[in-house]
């Protein structure tokens, strides 16, 4: 975790997120595109590391989930 000082500023962290510049959806039929935001283990990954803004970072969350009961994702990578 990151700890901040008393008189440091916070700096926003540029985020461009590749659904709203494509003007596009997740879809969970595109595995190749939803098994980027998960990481080799299969867990979803946190927004400050996929870059995407919270809408579609909910969006794939639920399309990820929805690609799993489909059984086009599996619940659990072993290794």
């Amino acid at each position: 975790m990151l700890y901040q000082r008393r008189n440091q500023k916070v700096r926003p962290v540029a985020r461009d997120c590749p659904f709203c510049h494509q003007k596009s959806e997740p879809d969970y039929k595109e595995i190749n595109i939803i098994s980027r935001y998960l990481s080799e283990r299969g867990k979803l990954l946190p927004q400050t590391r996929t870059g995407l803004c919270s809408f579609h970072q909910r969006k794939v969350t639920q399309e990820v989930k929805r690609a799993r009961h489909v059984a086009l994702l599996p619940f659990v990578v072993r290794a």
